[in-house]
């Protein structure tokens, strides 16, 4: 990991920023777990610009990780039972060629020291079933808590839910 990096909020303005960060993760990620329709139509549910923009309106917070001032990764999360304290890491992605060098947890850190901050006891993740970050969740230290399958559009998500106490 470079010492030349930093996470800050993310602002409308850096919405080109996450989509570009979108399109160079999303497929890979996905490509070999789902198929090439379901890619393409959850993509596009999500990350248009103004699902985007939406999702920032709506309460999702976005971190925006940066190395030598590149945008290299992001993540969001949100409150999703402030009544239990509980929020939701709703994104985690980092450029493929940034993997394995510690920038992963450092967003994921980021993430629940902000919740904290917030007042979660309690930080929340989906992850696919088939999905290899699961094993980099539980290194650091998420637990599977349930499952679901989750409909969109003529499509399943089919997650675990992950979850770790702060």
């Amino acid at each position: 990991m470079s010492p030349n990096y930093h996470i800050r909020p993310a602002t409308a303005q850096d919405l080109p920023a996450i989509l570009y960060l979108a399109e160079a993760t999303w497929a890979p990620t996905y490509h070999s777990i789902l198929s090439r329709e379901q890619v393409a139509y959850m993509f596009g549910e999500i990350y248009a610009e103004e699902a985007l923009a939406r999702q920032m309106q709506e309460g999702q917070t976005f971190l925006l990780l940066l190395e030598d001032n590149r945008p290299i990764g992001f993540a969001a999360y949100s409150a999703k039972s402030e009544t239990e304290a509980i929020y939701k890491l709703n994104k985690l992605y980092l450029l493929p060629e940034c993997q394995g060098k510690g920038y992963g947890k450092a967003l994921l850190s980021a993430v629940e020291a902000a919740a904290k901050h917030r007042g979660a006891r309690l930080l929340d993740l989906n992850v696919n079933r088939h999905n290899k970050a699961k094993q980099f969740y539980e290194r650091c230290g998420y637990r599977v808590h349930a499952q679901e399958d989750i409909p969109i559009g003529p499509f399943w998500m089919n997650d675990y839910v992950m979850r770790k106490p702060l």
